[in-house]
C-alpha cells in the first residue's frame, strides 16, 4: 500500500458477526464450567471427577477453538497468507491436543468405574469427528502449510478441505448435543422432565452450541466475506504453478 493510503477495512457486518461468535463461544465455555462446577462437583484428574474433564475439553477444543480456527481467514484478511495459514493450523492443532485430553479422560474414567466404551451413538459420532478432524488437519498441513503437491492437486483439494471444515464443526456440535442429552439421562433421568435447574442449564448450553455453529457457518459461507488474495500472493501462485506444472504465466510450456 502507498504511504498515506487509508488502512484496509473489513466488509460491513463481518466484525459484528465475528464479535457475536466470540461472545457466544465464551458464554458456552462459562456455561459448561458452571454446569460442571455447580451440579457435577467440578473437575479433577485422578479422582471420580476425571470424567468431567471430557465435556469441558470437547467443548473447548472441538467447538470453540475449531470454530475460531475456521474464522482465521475472515478475521486476518490483510495479513501475510503464510502467517494466516500457520495460525489456522496452530489453532486446529491445539484443539486436537485438548480434545485428545478429553478422550483420555473419558476412557480412563470408564476403566476405573467399569463402564463399557464406545457403545453409544454419542461415542460413535464423537470418535468419528475426532478421527476425521485429525485426518483433515494432517491433509491440510500436507497440501497447504508444507506443500509438496502440485498446483492443480491443491486446487482440486481446496474445496474439499473447506467443505469438510464446516462439516466437521457441525458433526462436533452434534456430538456435543448427544453427549449432553446422554449425561442428563444418566444423572438426572428421574427429575429431568420436571424442568430442574440443571436440566435447564444444560439445555441452554445446547442452544448456545447450536447458535455458535450457526453464526460461524454464516460467516464462512458469505461469499463477499471471503479473504481476498493479496497481489503478492497472486504472483507467488503463478510462480508455484510454473514450477509444479511446467507452465509459464503466459500459458506456454
Amino acid at each position: 500500500a502507498m504511504d498515506g493510503a487509508p488502512p484496509p477495512t473489513s466488509p460491513t457486518g463481518l466484525s459484528a458477526y465475528v464479535a457475536v461468535s466470540q461472545l457466544l463461544g465464551l458464554t458456552l465455555l462459562a456455561t459448561t464450567g458452571a454446569w460442571l462446577g455447580r451440579y457435577r462437583g467440578g473437575v479433577a484428574w485422578h479422582s471420580p471427577l476425571q470424567f468431567n474433564a471430557h465435556p469441558l475439553c470437547m467443548v473447548l477444543g472441538m467447538v470453540f477453538l475449531q470454530g475460531d480456527a475456521l474464522l482465521v481467514y475472515r478475521v486476518f484478511r490483510h495479513e501475510a497468507k503464510r502467517s494466516t495459514k500457520a495460525l489456522h493450523a496452530l489453532l486446529h492443532g491445539l484443539a486436537l491436543v485438548i480434545a485428545l485430553v478429553g478422550i483420555i479422560a473419558v476412557f480412563e474414567s470408564h476403566r476405573t468405574k467399569g463402564i463399557p466404551d464406545m457403545y453409544s451413538l454419542h461415542s460413535w459420532c464423537g470418535m468419528a469427528a475426532f478421527v476425521l478432524y485429525l485426518l483433515q488437519w494432517l491433509l491440510g498441513c500436507g497440501f497447504f502449510l508444507f506443500p509438496g503437491a502440485s498446483f492443480s492437486l491443491r486446487g482440486w483439494y481446496k474445496p474439499q478441505h473447506i467443505f469438510f471444515g464446516i462439516a466437521l464443526l457441525i458433526l462436533s456440535i452434534t456430538s456435543c448435543l448427544l453427549g449432553i442429552t446422554e449425561m442428563l439421562l444418566f444423572k438426572i433421568s428421574d427429575s429431568y422432565s420436571h424442568f430442574v435447574p440443571e436440566g435447564i442449564l444444560a439445555n441452554t448450553l445446547g442452544v448456545l452450541l447450536v447458535a455458535f455453529g450457526l453464526v460461524v457457518s454464516y460467516v464462512l459461507t458469505r461469499e463477499e466475506w471471503k479473504r481476498p488474495p493479496l497481489a503478492e500472493e497472486m504472483a507467488l501462485s503463478m510462480d508455484f504453478k510454473t514450477l509444479t506444472e511446467g507452465e509459464s504465466p503466459g500459458g506456454g510450456s
